[in-house]
């Protein structure tokens, strides 16, 4: 297993356990299952295990196998602050003990902001003594490395970055997502500020192995060197030195012991030229079922009325390329939650953004079109109800 530092020097393996995806057996986790699975990534030397509070289950069973097996103290925990449910002070305490009961510990290794995809909602949290209350937790040794887990755009991102000393962050980022949510631009404003980035979705929850176009799974599987689809994506990921560990929701014997063992020699720089020409190769295959040309270059943006116009058109795409409801879900989180409305509907048809796009996209049309797509009735209805909750002064 390769091994990359937190801030303090501390090893954290390149290959996390993501804890959200554990099998299910008559309504409830099969932990017989998977205590097994978590055992073999132990032995395999993944160090790191990433639950929340909202993933059913997950926090109580991690926390039952690791002191079944009495290794809490030789691996690192990680959870998450339901951040969207807080509305007072003491309502911390009251989620952060919990999941201290649950996972039968007295301290958390890693403890995140969940789910945050805008500025405001850290600026919430402020205004509750969040910054008084990480500092109490910090000092006695119940929290040791703060951050933030993230599904917004990268503007956000980095104004969220830049409010705290956070110890780490977690992104959305894979090959198909660089420039989108934090993207490129978010993992390297981190690592210029000397904050190391956990991956989540790294393969978008198994879409660049299952849903890959027959075309793309035959290029890769001519591919001389042998990789899988998942393999691929994985050493594109720790290729680069940006990325500190990547989470994976294993839940089968064979996945750990595969992705163990790419994590066993998967180093920063180890991709070459003809790896590289391989993923460009997958893009393009992939953007032939795409629906508008949007290369996310934004030189449309800014629009003068604020419409996140690549954002859109991504979420658009991911209509043809995986299906409405993700595209839904994804534009739902990323654009409906910005605390700046940034909707289609408030294009005015000035024709900025045509005139500087490369691609020569009919950019006004195309907005209807897509925003008639990926935000249908109701899901505008859905979208404004959670607006009001979750960006909340």
């Amino acid at each position: 297993m390769e091994y990359r530092s937190n801030k303090n020097g501390e090893p954290i393996s390149i290959l996390g356990y993501g804890c959200m995806r554990f099998t299910t057996k008559g309504g409830s986790i099969d932990i017989e299952k998977t205590e097994k699975e978590i055992m073999a990534s132990y032995h395999n030397g993944v160090n790191y295990y990433d639950t929340a509070y909202v993933y059913t289950g997950s926090e109580a069973v991690l926390g039952e196998v690791l002191e079944r097996n009495s290794i809490r103290e030789k691996v690192n925990i990680a959870t998450k602050l339901p951040q969207y449910l807080v509305s007072s002070a003491n309502a911390l305490d009251k989620y952060f003990n919990e999941e201290l009961k649950r996972l039968r510990t007295d301290y958390i290794d890693y403890y995140l902001m969940h789910h945050m995809t805008a500025k405001n909602q850290w600026d919430k949290l402020e205004k509750l003594g969040i910054k008084e209350w990480i500092a109490q937790k910090k000092a006695s040794g119940q929290i040791r490395n703060i951050g933030f887990s993230y599904h917004g755009n990268s503007e956000d991102f980095i104004g969220i970055l830049d409010s705290y000393d956070w110890d780490f962050c977690q992104i959305q980022y894979n090959y198909m997502d660089e420039h989108s949510q934090a993207g490129l631009e978010g993992l390297t404003h981190a690592a210029q500020k000397g904050i190391p980035v956990v991956i989540m979705e790294p393969l978008r929850g198994g879409k660049l192995v299952n849903l890959l176009p027959e075309k793309a799974k035959q290029a890769i599987s001519s591919y001389y060197k042998g990789y899988s689809p998942a393999e691929l994506g994985l050493r594109w990921l720790w290729n680069q030195p940006e990325v500190t560990c990547v989470l994976s929701g294993m839940n089968s014997i064979e996945m750990v012991n595969e992705n163990c063992r790419i994590a066993s020699n998967a180093t920063a720089g180890c991709f070459d030229s003809e790896d590289f020409a391989l993923i460009d190769d997958i893009k393009k295959i992939i953007s032939e079922t795409e629906l508008v040309g949007c290369t996310g270059c934004r030189y449309c943006m800014p629009c003068p009325k604020g419409v996140d116009i690549p954002a859109l058109f991504r979420c658009y795409n991911m209509t043809a390329l995986e299906s409405k409801s993700a595209a839904r879900f994804e534009y739902a989180q990323t654009v409906g939650l910005k605390e700046t409305p940034a909707f289609a509907t408030q294009c005015i048809e000035c024709g900025k953004c045509e005139q500087h796009c490369p691609q020569n996209i009919p950019i006004r049309d195309m907005l209807k079109k897509a925003d008639k797509e990926v935000r249908p009735l109701p899901y505008k209805v859905g979208i404004n109800v959670v607006r009001k909750f979750m960006l909340r002064k």
